[in-house]
């Protein structure tokens, strides 16, 4: 089972976001990622890191399978993420 960590920016960028928005992406995370057998399942692999798509946001996350821990690093709107 992993367990979800967010990085300090990516919880900045979550409190910069609309209220309804930050709670979509919370319940998603909390109903598809927090004690998953297998996190690769819901996302798609990019160089080195996962990509998990909410409506239009997308999360960066690098799965850590040696402490079994999904470390999310950046959350934003699809326009601006790829910059």
């Amino acid at each position: 089972m992993y367990r979800v960590e967010f990085s300090e920016s990516a919880v900045k960028q979550l409190k910069k976001l609309d209220k309804q928005t930050a709670r979509v992406i919370k319940n998603w995370v909390i109903k598809n990622l927090v004690d998953t057998l297998d996190p690769r399942h819901h996302g798609k692999a990019l160089k080195g890191i996962w990509r998990y798509r909410v409506g239009d946001y997308r999360l960066f996350a690098e799965i850590k399978d040696e402490v079994v821990t999904i470390f999310i690093f950046e959350v934003g709107h699809r326009k601006e993420i790829y910059k």
